[in-house]
């Protein structure tokens, strides 16, 4: 009895060992974050462990947890609409964490957007038109510079021909009246990148670089857009940036094949401890660039860099920006236009082609005159656009107890630098250029006495001392050397929100300090039409006596009045918020948001006078040095003044179907005045007597349809803007006018096959000016059709032929409706070849049929059936490129 006893116990013993070493075996978790690549959490994520009867969803922050696991390995399966299916092989010891990335599908409706919501959504289910770029699509169209990479976006005209920035950026046929991006905000990673977006000379998109640090671009028309950000009724487009918690990177180096060019990038992220990530990325870039200036005209570059803790309920990150680049400015060239006004033909000057040659020159590398500090001063012309900024901020977000959950988004920038670039103020032939522009005593010294005795001049040029024949094409060129002092901001938006189950409230405060301080140092100068560096050209008088200094014939502007300028004010800008959205049925939302925004603002502004000076230091007054222009420190115009207004936004989204919905909304906001409204004579100590405000009003209605192999999107619009005016530099004048347009945005996505996938775009707009000595004309430069087809073909795994059609319908030059740029489409394409795992090898080439295309004119209407010569821009000719890029 006793042996069967001690048997029994023996059993025992080794049976609870069994059990409990099942249960030890069993006792392990795997716990962890699902984000996209930007790093922003993905909710409703299907969690699933193959093989086993295991299947979780991720929660609203992204997180999941499985229990009660065997030590071992297992492979994780990751599901969800709009992302790519990931499986990941997962060794499990213990409690586990493992943090997943998803990639977004080519053609998806469901990514999540973070830009112009309260909260993250899918796209299927926003009342919003958004548009998402990654990196992919943004090489598919060969960009060459951060504004042509918006020509893909539907809505969104952007009128790249100005170089790496100083774009002219408009939505929905709302007018480009001024310049820049005004009711469009351009924003990094939340924030706007300037307070105002066509301050002059220091556009947005001249502080913005786009590189390997970018996740994805997320553009919103309309929609919230207003009640979210100030000064951006139009639109927003974010880019945002890598986190690290996708671990890897991309080292590339870029080759101009027919041009001068040479660009390396290099990024890398990855986990650097418990719930810390980082990442760091830029480039650097030198080059003369795809226009022949005669010297290195492309040179800096950006380093970014954000590390990020994540806590259980939250996370903060900080990050850090430098930039220091310079790269060409190319104002209005000439171009020779004969025919009608209502068809003309566009074609180069003999000796000047538009799609190549600039003003640039080496016989001009240096603009030298008085300073803001009554100083000399000399600027390399190789400057260029040359924005210097510092920048560091921080995003933190935390869910708190009882649905509560906190934001804020800090960023402070010192932005500064300089503009520099020849603009052409008149284009004619050497008789008509003395004849038009020296008969009435233009240049005079400080006693208002004539300096130029015409018709007792003649012309020769500056380098050789050769006459200048007849009929030599000549521009006067008055140089826009523009001082950036100090554009630097602080913003910070700060939201709070709360659940009530369906009901949310979001509740925000916008803060920012903008300061515009800037000079403006101009010179004029006459200077041949040529595109292999143009030489200067002299003023002689009947005794062989010299009246300019080496083709530069006034320190100043006298055929603009001179402007010498100083601008020193400063935005202060607050701006409570609300949200409230509503989840009316497990289909139906809505949301609604107010917004007020108060602005104060500071300063003072000085214009110019004339002095004797000796600018040379040679011991002697010239002609040109007896009237040198420069700022009157001494006088300034003191800025006092108040503005204020509301903005609002109703909007609605109903889901017919798991992959199909659509929406509705109205919305209004407003566009502050800057530095346009300064110097226009207005009494600067009252608000209610400034005209500070433009309004747009507009209303939409969309339609979403996922497939799966694509998508389709469609969104009809309708605004309506009342401008109050606002100074405009290249026609020295103030527009004001009212606006209405209407018109229907597609977008869509299709895999044909596996290896061929398709992307268009298309947006009609019927705009109409609706005030005015030009009421019913349409606005200026504005196409009724705007387009894009973009087809891509993987032959293999590892190997991809793309194309890209970009295009426009005609449209007018000026408001007048007399002179039409015509139509036109750029082709571009791309072919990357995979070397070995990670390496490939990219060619790629923009505008490949080297197409004038025209996206501005300074001229109204030409003589007809004659041969005539305007000031326009035309987009880059043909370049090619080439890049060797390693992923690891």
């Amino acid at each position: 009895m006793k042996t069967k006893i001690s048997l029994f116990e023996n059993w025992g013993i080794v049976v609870a060992l069994l059990l409990f070493n099942i249960s030890f075996s069993q006792n392990a978790n795997l716990s962890g974050t699902v984000t996209d690549v930007s790093g922003a959490p993905i909710a409703g994520v299907n969690m699933a462990i193959k093989n086993a009867n295991k299947a979780i969803a991720t929660d609203a922050n992204g997180k999941y947890a499985f229990a009660n696991l065997k030590n071992g390995t297992i492979n994780v399966v990751a599901t969800y609409i709009g992302f790519k299916t990931e499986e990941f092989k997962i060794t499990i010891n213990g409690n586990t964490i493992q943090n997943i990335t998803l990639l977004e599908d080519a053609n998806v409706l469901e990514d999540v957007v973070i830009t112009g919501v309260v909260n993250p959504k899918a796209k299927i289910k926003s009342s919003v038109s958004i548009t998402t770029l990654g990196t992919e699509q943004v090489t598919q169209s060969a960009p060459r510079s951060t504004a042509e990479i918006f020509r893909t976006i539907p809505g969104i005209r952007s009128e790249s021909s100005g170089g790496e920035g100083n774009s002219n950026i408009s939505v929905r046929g709302v007018p480009i009246s001024s310049g820049g991006s005004k009711y469009l905000q351009l924003q990094e990673d939340g924030l706007p990148v300037l307070l105002f977006g066509d301050i002059a000379f220091a556009t947005a998109d001249i502080f913005t670089r786009f590189d390997g640090s970018i996740a994805k671009i997320e553009a919103i028309r309309g929609g919230s857009a207003s009640t979210l950000s100030s000064n951006s009724p139009g639109g927003i487009i974010n880019f945002i940036s890598k986190t690290g918690k996708t671990e890897g990177g991309n080292m590339s180096t870029t080759f101009g094949l027919d041009y001068g060019n040479f660009r390396t990038d290099l990024d890398y992220g990855t986990k650097i401890g418990d719930g810390l990530y980082f990442h760091m990325g830029g480039f650097y870039r030198t080059g003369e660039g795809v226009r022949k200036t005669g010297f290195n005209t492309n040179n800096g570059g950006q380093l970014k860099f954000n590390i990020t803790k994540e806590f259980e309920n939250g996370s903060i990150t900080v990050y850090a920006k430098f930039l220091n680049d310079r790269a060409a400015a190319y104002m209005p060239m000439p171009i020779a236009v004969s025919g009608t006004n209502a068809n003309p033909n566009w074609k180069s000057v003999d000796g000047y082609d538009a799609t190549t040659g600039s003003l640039q020159s080496i016989y001009l590398t240096h603009n030298v005159g008085l300073g803001p500090d009554g100083n000399v001063r000399r600027e390399a012309i190789s400057d260029g656009m040359n924005p210097v900024s510092k920048s560091i901020g921080a995003n933190a977000t935390f869910n708190l107890e009882n649905d509560w959950k906190i934001t804020n988004n800090i960023r402070f920038s010192s932005n500064s630098g300089g503009f520099i670039s020849p603009f052409p103020a008149e284009i004619l032939n050497s008789t008509q250029i003395l004849n038009n522009g020296f008969s009435t005593g233009l240049v005079r010294d400080t006693n208002g006495n004539a300096l130029i005795d015409y018709p007792n001049v003649s012309l020769q040029y500056a380098n050789n001392g050769d006459n200048v024949q007849a009929n030599t094409l000549i521009s006067r060129i008055h140089m826009f050397d523009t001082q950036l002092n100090n554009m630097g901001n602080f913003m910070n938006d700060l939201r709070l929100s709360k659940k009530f189950d369906k009901v949310g409230i979001t509740a925000g405060f916008f803060k920012s300090m903008q300061n515009i301080s800037m000079s403006w140092l101009w010179n004029s100068y006459l200077q041949e039409v040529s595109d292999t560096n143009p030489r200067l050209i002299n003023i002689s008088n009947s005794a062989g006596d010299v009246l300019s200094d080496n083709g530069l014939y006034a320190y100043g502007t006298p055929a603009w009045g001179n402007l010498a300028r100083n601008y020193d004010t400063q935005y202060n800008v607050s701006a409570p918020y609300i949200n409230i959205s509503v989840d009316a049925t497990d289909n139906l939302s809505l949301e609604g948001g107010l917004r007020y925004d108060k602005g104060k603002v500071t300063g003072s502004f000085a214009g110019g006078n004339s002095t004797a000076f000796d600018i040379n230091n040679d011991g002697m007054i010239s002609v040109p040095e007896q009237n040198v222009y420069a700022v009157d420190n001494t006088n300034p115009t003191a800025v006092n003044y108040d503005y204020d207004y509301y903005s609002y936004t109703l909007g609605a989204n109903l889901l017919l179907a798991s992959r199909q919905s659509v929406f509705a909304r109205i919305s209004r906001g407003a566009s502050a005045k800057a530095d346009r409204i300064l110097f226009s004579g207005l009494d600067y100590l009252n608000g209610n007597r400034i005209n500070a405000l433009d309004f747009l009003s507009q209303a939409e209605i969309g339609f979403k349809q996922k497939f799966n192999k694509g998508y389709l999107y469609a969104t009809a619009f309708h605004s309506k803007t009342d401008e109050e005016g606002g100074y405009e530099v290249t026609s020295n004048s103030i527009i004001q006018n009212n606006y209405k347009s209407m018109g229907l945005e597609l977008e869509s996505a299709y895999d044909v096959t596996e290896q061929l996938n398709v992307r268009s775009s298309l947006t009609y707009t019927k705009a109409e000016i609706t005030s005015g000595n030009n009421n019913g004309n349409e606005p200026r430069r504005q196409p009724k059709l705007m387009y894009s087809f973009l087809p891509t073909y993987k032959f293999t795994d590892k190997n991809t032929l793309g194309l890209s059609f970009i295009g426009q319908t005609k449209a007018f030059a000026q408001d007048s409706n007399q002179l039409v740029m015509n139509g036109f489409v750029i082709v571009n394409g791309f072919v990357e070849v995979g070397i070995a795992k990670g390496l490939s090898l990219n060619v790629s080439g923009n505008n490949l049929f080297n197409t004038i295309a025209i996206t501005e004119a300074e001229e109204a209407s030409i003589t007809e059936n004659t041969v005539n010569y305007v000031r326009a821009r035309s987009m880059t000719g043909r370049s090619i490129s080439m890049a060797l890029a390693y992923r690891f």
